[in-house]
């Protein structure tokens, strides 16, 4: 199976992308994880991205297919994998349609988390991060067990600076300028399966259940609900 995810920020990608991942089998990729694994094991295109984000600078599209071209070609993606943050571009999507096609392979689908603004505000803004550990809270959905304080480390949560809702607001124009173009593409193409992503997490998961039982997934209706 091969999959991409799109939603903006606070859409719950990350926690349905998770299920998938358990449900089929497949590891979930991150542009953002190739570029540091790569970097890491310091391949030349890792080190060649990475000459180019620490500077600041957008890595070129040749490169970033290249990573993924690079990461795809690992051993736990023998029997599929799931994108996120990949293709960004109308150039990438196209040419990963090409590199798939000449490995034999084909993009059985994608999908789009979407949900409305202020109910990705709302999700957003009340976010709080430990300042000591990292760990992450939310003071409607994931409360800590004292107010303001982590629960693993007793550390100060606060709120990030881009998680105030005016910074939230600017954050999701961004993302839905630079995505259209790609969703667009994929529309084009009937791979793309909108999926409204206002809903409980579960509510949502039985949704992409009765998407990928279309898809080539491999997992029993009972591995997936579990």
């Amino acid at each position: 199976m091969i999959l991409i995810l799109f939603g903006p920020p606070g859409a719950g990608k990350g926690t349905q992308g998770s299920r998938i991942v358990e449900a089929c089998g497949v590891p979930k990729i991150s542009t953002g994880e190739i570029f540091r694994d790569l970097a890491a094991a310091k391949t030349e295109l890792g080190l060649t991205a990475k000459s180019y984000w620490s500077t600041g600078k957008l890595v070129p599209d040749e490169i970033v297919v290249g990573l993924v071209k690079e990461r795809i070609a690992k051993a736990d993606c023998a029997k599929g994998f799931i994108l996120d943050g990949f293709p960004r571009t109308v150039s990438q999507a196209e040419t990963f349609d090409i590199m798939l096609s000449q490995s034999g392979n084909k993009l059985d689908g994608v999908i789009d988390f979407e949900a409305n603004v202020d109910e990705l505000v709302r999700r957003l803004s009340g976010r709080r991060t430990c300042d000591n550990c990292g760990a992450t809270f939310h003071i409607i959905t994931l409360p800590p067990k004292v107010d303001g304080l982590c629960d693993y480390c007793g550390s100060e949560l606060i709120q990030r600076n881009d998680d105030n809702p005016e910074s939230i607001r600017t954050r999701l124009k961004e993302y839905s300028s630079k995505t259209e173009p790609v969703i667009n593409y994929y529309v084009s193409n009937g791979l793309l399966h909108r999926v409204d992503a206002d809903r409980l997490p579960d509510v949502v998961f039985n949704e992409v259940l009765e998407l990928l039982k279309t898809v080539n997934c491999g997992a029993s209706k009972e591995a997936l609900v579990g």
